[in-house]
């Protein structure tokens, strides 16, 4: 063999001795460049014996010989020992024995000789410990050959002794690079074309392994006795995916300033996807190629990649608009996931904004995948999938990003470059294949996308009470269907809770679900009794002139008294877990479906609730079903009331739902737990008399209140507030008028009622000469808010001041 087949950094020559397995020798595994065995190196040496690679193991550091040292290194004998382990070497040559392992773990020992006058340079040596550790790597990767047995080879093929391997120097001031023929050659780039350039170098690597590659130089990742290698992936010339290794090593100015980077690429041939990675692949391929729905392709990633990334937690979604709509989940229970996941958890699965992860979303614009290890400095919603790893892959399809998938562990996880290659590869495969299920499930998503619209995207936060609400489309046909839920707070510490149902499984079910939620809705918050409010929407749903009818459950609950008051419209009651664990199916007086009888009647069924009330409101789809009679559907839902932990009423929920599986119809579930309110408001209310002294009596009326109250500091805007809506109301409305005053702990609330309809308009200019016009705008200046509301067929003008401060 000629000296071109091995040559690095002046080394002509390389030999690998591993340590046998009888723990005493170094055998001779592997050699290269020495000619057809012109050097005579030994195949075996005694670890008690004096050799450089023995010399070099036993004290676990560097030997360096230059021509002059290895001439006495081996004319030893003369003192009685025998210098074996050298061979017979020219006499211009300088010889290196560097140790194979890393702490304790000693595997051999790397012989290096080649033709220089003074020895190995100082840089020449680092880049030659650094390939050293790259042949560490391939001992480490193949186990029988760090045992010993591989017997000594001169042919060319699989070798531990990496010959495609080159060295380069990197001037970080000037961003210049020397690289060696080798390192040219590993990245299919021509002598002749090299420019010098790092940018040049960093072209040839795939774009997701590139952030990896630029963090190399930053302060405090290398020192200057790094030997850590890191794996990345070049695009040869012809499309050829390769992996290489690369370590690295500082190097410091006189002023302790880094000032350049020696560094060894080698061919990382054992890390090539093995024979498993492969069939995972193909295996996840072909099973891709059989899934038709959104929903099976999410199910078969989960399946496919689970084992084999040995992750605790995967999820993938779509990514629509500036929305991440979550397709499975593995483990599908909700507190395996973040809290900001189960806040979003109001169907299926979450349903979650882009902006509230913009790790995510960075990831998803630059479409590259990102691995982040234990510790890294994420948002919440991330670091609670992986806090000991996680892994965000994009999912590219048509050259857009369609979804991504969320891989996380909880333990301390090292991403290691199998894994990376699995992720890349699998990732366009999946994009493809949720492009091509969701133009095929085109329909079922765009029923999907009609029901999470027409459903609340959040409850809202209520005073004395927690909400939650769960639903889940049937798992046949359209999956589109007519339930609907809804939580409206109202004035006075009042909330209404609605659950109901539109007959059928349709766009037009849902569409009308939509219009009665909006309703119902809209009746609700102008005040109207509970009986009205349903009568209004039944009349509205006659008038509509379908088909269809809806069930509804309406309830009013005053949250400072506990009084809930209940109407029926053909949906089933209400359920109570009450604070000692007894279950209730409430009885309350029904009516008709809405949409049935123009004139029906809904009458009012009134209740008390104790804090720690739990109050449930589900549809049938939960307790009926073709398999399940309701009366045994109802006694299941009140067992697992009774047995639930009322303080996670999230997690409550989710139970309730879980028998819910092969179901024939939506489910809609919606629980209030009653907590009352620590301190009660103070209220009173007064008829203002049209006299023409009417704004005088109102303002007495409102001192002698605010002072019984404690209200000292505050009552002189409190009387200017009240003087100019009661103003207001007298001079621009006809009939009756009234002040509500109300005091919470940090607000004072002052409303006045009218008759109109017409909202009070702020002028946009006043002249100031005029006499009228400016009584919204000192209202505007001196309160903390003000606004109006329809109040049954009416208005309501309301102010608050802030009263956190009062010293009185």
């Amino acid at each position: 063999m000629t000296r071109a087949s091995f040559a690095f950094c002046g080394a002509e020559l390389a030999a690998v001795y591993v340590l046998t397995e009888s723990g005493d020798e170094l055998r001779l595994a592997e050699v290269v460049g020495d000619r057809g065995g012109t050097y005579g190196l030994p195949s075996v040496v005694a670890l008690g014996g004096r050799s450089p690679a023995t010399d070099a193991y036993r004290a676990a550091r560097p030997l360096w010989l230059s021509p002059a040292e290895l001439a006495a290194y081996l004319s030893a004998d003369a003192r009685g020992v025998s210098p074996v382990g050298a061979g017979t070497l020219p006499p211009k040559f300088s010889l290196g024995a560097l140790p194979l392992g890393h702490g304790t773990t000693q595997l051999g020992c790397l012989v290096v000789a080649g033709e220089t006058a003074d020895g190995f340079d100082a840089d020449r040596r680092s880049l030659l410990e650094l390939y050293a550790d790259q042949v560490t790597a391939g001992l480490e990767s193949v186990p029988a050959r760090a045992a010993g047995r591989p017997e000594p080879r001169t042919h060319p093929g699989p070798t531990l002794v990496p010959l495609h391997s080159g060295a380069f120097i990197l001037t970080l001031d000037t961003g210049l690079m020397e690289a060696d023929a080798r390192v040219l050659e590993l990245l299919g780039i021509a002598e002749e074309e090299f420019d010098g350039r790092v940018e040049t170098l960093l072209a040839c690597a795939v774009p997701d392994d590139i952030p990896a590659l630029m963090a190399v130089v930053e302060p405090g990742r290398l020192s200057s006795s790094s030997g850590e290698q890191l794996a990345f992936r070049i695009r040869r010339p012809g499309g050829e995916l390769r992996w290489l290794g690369l370590r690295c090593r500082l190097r410091f100015g006189a002023d302790g300033t880094p000032e350049r980077v020696l560094g060894v690429v080698a061919d990382a041939v054992y890390l090539r996807p093995t024979d498993d990675e492969v069939a995972v692949v193909q295996g996840l391929s072909a099973r891709l190629a059989g899934a038709t729905t959104v929903r099976d392709v999410s199910r078969t990633v989960v399946e496919m990649l689970r084992q084999p990334l040995d992750a605790d937690r995967i999820a993938v979604a779509e990514v629509e608009s500036d929305r991440l709509l979550v397709t499975v989940l593995d483990p599908p229970e909700p507190d395996a996931w973040p809290g900001v996941w189960q806040s979003e958890w109001r169907s299926e699965w979450p349903d979650a904004s882009c902006h509230s992860l913009p790790t995510l979303q960075s990831a998803l614009r630059d479409g590259h995948m990102s691995l982040w290890p234990p510790g890294a400095d994420l948002e919440p919603g991330l670091i609670g999938i992986g806090p000991g790893g996680l892994a965000v892959v994009p999912l590219p399809a048509d050259g857009r990003m369609v979804g991504v998938c969320l891989v996380g562990w909880d333990a301390a996880h090292e991403f290691a470059p199998e894994e990376r290659s699995l992720l890349t590869a699998v990732a366009g495969l999946v994009g493809s294949a949720l492009r091509r299920a969701h133009a095929m499930d085109a329909g079922h998503e765009l029923a999907r996308m009609l029901q999470r619209s027409l459903l609340p995207r959040k409850l809202p936060v209520l005073p004395g009470g927690v909400a939650v609400a769960r639903y889940l489309p049937a798992t046949a046909g359209l999956e589109v269907g007519g339930d609907w839920y809804d939580v409206i707070p109202l004035a006075d510490g009042h909330v209404a809770l609605v659950i109901g149902d539109v007959q059928g499984h349709s766009a037009a079910a849902a569409t009308i679900m939509g219009q009665m939620r909006t309703a119902v809705r809209a009746y609700a918050v102008e005040g109207h009794p509970p009986d009205v409010v349903v009568s209004r929407a039944n009349r509205l749903l006659v008038g509509m002139e379908t088909d269809l009818f809806a069930t509804c459950l309406y309830v009013d609950l005053d949250m400072e008294e506990g009084i809930a008051i209940f109407v029926r419209a053909g949906h089933l009651p209400p359920l109570l877990r009450h604070p000692d664990g007894t279950t209730e199916e409430l009885a309350v007086e029904g009516g008709p479906p809405l949409g049935v009888l123009a004139e029906a009647a809904f009458s009012m069924t009134e209740a008390g609730l104790a804090p720690g009330t739990l109050l449930t409101l589900v549809t049938d789809g939960l307790v009926e079903s073709a398999r399940l009679p309701l009366e045994e559907g109802i006694r299941r839902v009140s067992d697992a009331l009774g047995e639930a932990d009322p303080s996670d009423i999230g997690r409550v929920a989710d139970e309730l739902l879980g028998t819910a599986n092969g179901r024939d119809d939506d489910v809609a579930v919606l629980l209030l737990r009653y907590d009352g309110t620590r301190a009660r408001p103070l209220r009173t209310h007064w008829t203002v008399w049209r006299l023409t002294n009417a704004v005088l009596h109102a303002r007495r009326f409102a001192a002698r209140t605010l002072r019984s109250w404690g209200l000292t500091d505050e009552i002189d805007i409190a009387l200017l507030v009240v003087s100019e809506l009661v103003t207001n109301a007298i001079a621009h409305t006809q009939g009756e008028v009234g002040l509500d005053l109300t005091l919470s702990s940090d607000r004072l609330r002052i409303a006045v009622n009218d008759t109109s309809p017409r909202s009070p308009v702020k002028p946009a200019d006043v002249d100031w000469e005029a006499t009228g016009g400016r009584g919204l705008l000192i209202v505007e200046a001196t309160t903390a808010a003000w606004g109006s509301v329809p109040l049954s067929g009416g208005k309501q003008v309301w102010a608050e001041i802030d009263v956190s401060g009062s010293g009185g």
